[in-house]
């Protein structure tokens, strides 16, 4: 394993049967240690058994690098991107700009999620699907898959993501059914999915053609993704300023020693709360691995924290660096040779983590680039070294927090100045001695605002290489892998103020490479590649996408020119199909052009041609149209009849499927008789699709063949089924005739046509008229002239006279049915307008109708006519339009008008109408209100209680009835105070309900309602008393104040200070007698003296008390009467014994459960007694705290105390106290939790 690649270190040890690969790495790491300090003792370079990794750190002046490459990070499934893509510092970080932040490989993956989870799509074939998402945080890429496989962006899928890199999309093209499934979109362990649904083409293109493609999206309401992303976007950046802020308020004013920005250190910030879930943050000193974060800081840099700047002026007064000044130095120091170093340290790290999987090994070009870039720098600035190696403490760190561990490790790496590798993939720490700290100086200079970036640029077109310094004056070289470029036919240098600008003018291949830009001791690079990729020749090209058409049996021709890099991978299409040589198809393949041949072509060959072609820089591809010309197909049947009489036969049919290409310009028609041989030619007609035939004879049949012709020929016949002429079929009766006006010598009339027209059309009507009281019918018009139009004006009247009129139409069968007659009407010149109405009023209004009454207006011959009928309109108070409450005129002069909504106000008219017209309508002078006339409130609950006496838990229902317009507000009030919401109001049109649902003694008291409209308000007041079965007297005493008397004395119910109609009742009981007498009721006091007790007697009393509820148990007096013995007194004097105070230990007060949020201070106490006094031990899951410093522990007369200044996470578990003394131990514990 010495001398093998390290990639093969797994396979080695599974062929010999080694399973711990932690130990073998760590055995191997330790035998090439020996190897290399043996060979150091003998003066012999130090072995170096993997050229392509190694780790290395140089100390050139005041740069410091240190680069490990070839890490393998833990398998998170997934491909990771390129670390130097995912550096913040590339993306320009003085400005931490969310839309270039990238996070870090190694915990990019682990805490993104999805905002916008892609949904599922409906699409037709050939139709675009579009899947799309938005992350929590920029990703430069993300892994698509489709049905369990990871999709790579190419012909059939795009994969896109927008600039910010919050939005990333799938694109799937031409979706075919077997692209229907499941798709995903997965960063890390976070995924999403979604169906893809193909349906088949729900309108196909007509002749095989093929339509555009257009582009499907998920259904349903859609997300504006793009402002959902842009909120995201200034979420991230309000974080990223937050850092920043902290990051510059920790580290700002303290001696810096490693060479990272204060953006780093925000970037290592945020990577440091991603990656471990938010449980850590090294600014806030917050997190359960603080003591380990702290341990590593202070070995690596010998202070307390791991990444800080130092700048010390001239007269050594040490000052905070500008963020933008810091960036700038990171930018210019990455690409920083080290050209002039002197007084190196070599410092050759031992690593002590495990491996990880091979599979996250970086690009082997790139090691290797790096490793001769590594090389280089070791050969030149190797000057005056001293060489040390240092160990880790911490051999390894528990599985769990390797990934979080390895986040940080990198990010510091990539971080570093200088494109050296490093020997081993594991994590270590660095060691600066304080003696270097003053040796150290950062003067900002020149800075890059805008670094260079790479591109990719076409075979001789142009390239442009832009960078722009932080001032204006500073000249700056061009260089090409090493060689410094100066202006000439093919490179242009140009410098507008701070913009410097190189121009390629004609790329050719010999341009790729690296190039960079120094100025002022700043370096900033990119490459430029140069691809040939495949090009049309432009002129070919416009020939090309133009229709190209040929007759039906003739050969097509298409080609092409190009250009690019060879070999050029050429494939021709027809409908998406790619075209093979066979007997019609041939392709032609040369290094700069194609040709594609059909021969014989049919017309099922017209579509979409497509050539394209692909070399390993890209594809391209131009689209053109094959017609094929032919003669159309028959037209389509079956043939539909429009009209079919005695006289003609009208029918049409439909045009071609396929017109072969032209349009149809004529049809050639022929007739053949049923149950005859010969068939007539009708002749040519224009191309539309129907034909009249008037040529037929009653009641015959008749079959038709048809062809379309256009320039391309005649089709193939279509034939029609048999088709008769009509027989005699009469139209059915038209509408009964209106009057439109009439006049004294005129009457003007209309109808609408009959419904059934007998088969063919109509060809006219007519008019028959006939006197009121006569039976005769005459025509108005002659036979011979028929009424084409559908109105008529009769002026064959006599004035005065009454008319009605009928109508008949006439098809080409005869004249049909005559239609009812029309309404009498008089032959006389239009009446005069009615006059206003008089006296409108409301006689009755409610809260959902009115009435109205009215008279009728005066007839004023000449002036105004009589009404004959009246229409009442209304609006609402806030409507400006009218509508009429009848449809048709009303005779009566009054009208209820219903449907009102109730305390609405509206506006009435009342319209007079005749048959002359409308009059001017007679509106009230007033609004009318719909509610009843007004009525002061009445309470009319006459038998209603006024006092109630409820049981508690009871419920308590008051209902109360009353009178009044309009509606009026109702308010329910408990002493003078409104009721609370635990009361239930119910208010109607005529009542109110007050609904206690469980009653408490509580709710006792006045309860009033109010009711209050526009006429007045009136009051009723209910009182409500919630008791319950009093609770029995206390113990009750006898006294004898004066012979012959007992007074009776008793503690009070505990009911009475809440029950003021709360009172007693005392009772008697002789021992001559067997019933109980009552001596005393409705006592409200606590004392009462009993007459006439005999002596010798023996007497029981008994007190209860009563309420409006009920009476309660008694309480029993003593016995009265019974004369005691009298005893002697002696008196026990006890032995006096010692009292013995010792005792046990034990907890008088115990501790509590304790939540103290996070940072604030927690404070514990117990009491604890025992003789002697007791020993007190704290304990933190079962640690002694008593002598840890960072908790304040006392013992005062017993009681324990424990503080804890600022509690954190570390905090947190369970804690104890034991109090032991000579007669034994006690003990008391509880749990402590931090809040976030």
């Amino acid at each position: 394993m010495l001398k093998a690649d390290r990639n093969d270190y797994e396979r080695i040890c599974s062929e010999f049967g080694v399973k711990d690969l932690h130990l073998i790495l760590k055995q191997l790491d330790e035998k090439k240690e020996r190897s290399q300090n043996k060979r150091k003792q003998d003066d012999i370079i130090p072995y170096d058994g993997n050229e392509t990794e190694k780790h290395s750190l140089k100390s050139v002046g005041r740069t410091t690098n240190f680069s490990i490459d070839g890490l393998m990070q833990k398998d998170t499934e997934l491909c990771k991107g390129d670390i130097q893509e995912a550096n913040l510092r590339n993306a320009g970080l003085p400005q931490m700009d969310p839309e270039k932040f990238i996070l870090p490989a190694e915990f990019k993956f682990s805490k993104v999620d999805f905002v916008i989870k892609i949904q599922e799509i409906k699409a037709e074939e050939r139709e675009d699907a579009l899947f799309e998402c938005v992350l929590t945080h920029p990703l430069p890429n993300i892994t698509w898959m489709g049905k369990g496989n990871i999709l790579e962006d190419g012909e059939k899928y795009n994969l896109t993501m927008s600039d910010h890199k919050l939005i990333h999309r799938l694109l799937i093209k031409d979706c075919q059914m077997l692209d229907k499934g499941i798709y995903s979109a997965v960063v890390g362990n976070t995924s999403c999915n979604a169906w893809l649904v193909v349906e088949a083409d729900s309108n196909p293109a007509p002749g095989g053609e093929r339509r555009p493609r257009k582009t499907t999206l998920a259904r349903g309401a859609r997300t504006d993704i793009e402002k959902v992303a842009q909120e995201q976007q200034r979420k991230i950046q309000g974080e990223m300023e937050k850092l920043l802020a902290e990051v510059n308020a920790k580290y700002g004013a303290v001696h810096i020693t490693d060479k990272l920005s204060l953006e780093e250190l925000a970037l290592e910030e945020l990577t440091l709360i991603l990656s471990t879930g938010g449980k850590y943050s090294k600014v806030t000193g917050q997190g359960e691995n603080q003591e380990d974060y702290s341990e590593e800081t202070k070995n690596f840099t010998g202070h307390a924290t791991k990444s800080k700047y130092l700048k010390q002026s001239r007269d050594s007064e040490i000052g905070v660096i500008d963020p933008k000044e810091l960036a700038s130095e990171n930018e210019s120091s990455r690409y920083d040779e080290d050209e002039d170093a002197t007084d190196q340290d070599k410092h050759t790290i031992s690593p002590k983590q495990d491996q990880k999987p091979k599979d996250a090994l970086d690009d082997p070009k790139e090691l290797a680039s790096e490793n001769e870039s590594s090389r280089y720098d070791e050969d030149e600035d190797a000057t005056d070294q001293d060489k040390h190696t240092i160990s880790p403490k911490q051999d390894q760190k528990p599985k769990d927090a390797l990934d979080g561990e390895s986040a940080r490790l990198k990010d510091d790496i990539r971080c570093d100045e200088t494109e050296d590798e490093t020997e081993s993939s594991t994590h270590m720490r660095r060691k600066t001695h304080a003696p270097q700290i003053e040796d150290l100086v950062v003067d900002p200079g020149v800075q890059f605002i805008c670094g260079l970036t790479d591109v990719s640029a076409i075979i001789n077109e142009i390239a442009e290489l832009t960078c722009k310094l932080s001032s204006e004056d500073c000249e700056g070289a061009w260089f090409r892998d090493g060689k410094q470029i100066f202006q000439d036919e093919s490179f242009s240098i140009t410098k507008d103020g701070p913009i410097h600008k190189l121009v390629i003018s004609k790329c050719t291949e010999e341009h790729s490479g690296k190039y960079r830009f120094e100025a002022d001791g700043r370096k900033t690079e990119a490459m430029i590649n140069v691809k040939d990729p495949p090009r049309f020749d432009l002129e070919d090209l416009s020939a090309f996408t133009e229709p190209k058409t040929v007759k039906v049996g003739h050969n097509a021709i298409f080609k092409l020119h190009f250009l690019g890099h060879k070999p050029i991978k050429i494939q021709w299409f027809r409908e998406g199909e790619e075209l093979q040589d066979d007997n019609n198809t041939r392709i032609e393949k040369s290094a700069s052009h194609s040709r594609l041949l059909l021969s014989r072509c049919q017309r099922k060959h017209t579509g979409e041609i497509k050539i394209k072609l692909k070399n390993e820089h890209g594809f391209t591809e131009a689209l053109s149209r094959l017609i094929v010309l032919d003669k159309p197909t028959p037209p389509l049947g079956p043939a539909e009849v429009t009209e079919s009489s005695a006289t003609c036969i009208e029918f049409r049919w439909r045009p071609p499927k396929d017109d072969g290409g032209s349009p149809v310009i004529n049809y050639i028609m022929e007739r053949q008789q049923v149950r005859r041989n010969t068939w007539k030619k009708i002749g040519e007609i224009p191309g539309v699709s129907s034909y009249r035939d008037a040529g037929v004879e009653r009641g015959r049949k008749y079959c038709y063949r048809i062809r379309a012709v256009t320039a391309e020929g005649t089709s193939e016949v279509m034939e029609t089924e048999e088709m008769q002429a009509g027989t005699l079929a009469f139209p059915g009766p038209p509408a009964p005739p209106k009057v439109a006006s009439a006049f004294d010598d005129c009457i003007n009339l209309s109808w609408a046509p009959p419904s059934n027209t007998g088969g063919s059309r109509i060809l006219g009507y007519i008019l028959e008229k006939r006197k009121k009281g006569s039976n005769l019918w005459s025509v108005v018009n002659a036979n011979d002239e028929l009424i084409k139009e559908k109105k008529y004006a009769v002026k064959d009247v006599v004035a005065g006279m009454e008319y009605e009129f009928r109508v008949t139409a006439i098809n080409l069968s005869g004249a049909g049915e005559f239609s009812s007659p029309s309404e009498f009407v008089f032959a006389r010149d239009p009446k005069k307008p009615p006059g206003k109405v008089t006296g409108l009023k409301v006689t009755e209004t409610s809260y959902n109708h009115l009435v109205l009454t009215w008279t009728k207006p005066e007839d004023k011959p000449g002036i105004q006519d009589e009404a004959r009928g009246y229409f009442v309109e209304i609006r609402q108070a806030d409507c400006i339009e009218w509508s009429r409450c009848n449809s048709t005129p009303i005779i009566m002069t009054s009208f209820s008008v219903k449907g009102l909504k109730s305390m609405d106000m509206y506006w009435v008219r009342v319209i007079a109408i005749n048959d002359g017209g409308e009059s001017e309508p007679e509106e009230l002078p007033n609004y009318v209100l719909a509610m009843p006339s007004p009525v002061r409130p009445r309470f009319t609950n006459n038998k209603m209680k006024s006092f109630f006496v409820v049981r508690a838990g009871n419920s308590v229902r008051i209902t109360v009835n009353f009178e009044a317009s309009p509606r009026p507000a109702i308010i329910w009030l408990k002493d003078n105070v409104p009721v609370t919401k635990r009361i239930t109001i119910s208010n109607s049109d005529g009542s109110s309900q007050l609904l206690i649902p469980s009653s408490e003694r509580s709710d006792s008291g006045i309860y009033s309602i109010l009711v209050k409209n526009l006429v007045g308000q009136e009051t009723l007041s209910v009182e409500v008393r919630v008791t319950d079965d009093p609770k029995p007297p206390g113990p009750v005493e006898l006294e004898e104040n004066v012979p012959g008397t007992v007074t009776v004395i008793w503690e009070p119910s505990p009911d009475e200070k809440r029950d003021d109609r709360l009172h007693y009742t005392v009772s008697k009981l002789d021992s001559t007698k067997r019933s109980w007498v009552t001596v005393a009721d409705r006592l409200f006091n606590n004392k009462f003296t009993v007459c006439n007790i005999m002596h010798g007697r023996e007497y029981h009393f008994r007190v209860y008390a009563k309420n409006d509820m009920g009476i309660s148990a008694p309480s029993e007096s003593p016995t009265w009467g019974v004369e005691k013995k009298k005893e002697k007194f002696l008196v026990s004097v006890p032995t006096m014994k010692d009292c013995d105070l010792r005792c046990a230990p034990s907890f008088i007060v115990p501790l509590k459960l304790h939540t103290a949020p996070k940072g604030y201070e927690c404070y514990m106490s117990c009491a604890v007694k025992g003789n002697p006094k007791p020993r007190i031990t704290w304990y933190r899951n079962h640690i002694s705290l008593n002598t840890n410093t960072n908790y304040y522990i006392s013992n005062t007369c017993g009681v324990c105390t424990m503080l804890i200044l600022r509690v954190g996470p570390k905090d947190m578990g369970e804690y104890s106290v034991i109090a032991e003394n000579s007669l034994g131990r006690a003990e008391c514990s509880t749990i402590l939790n931090v809040r976030e």
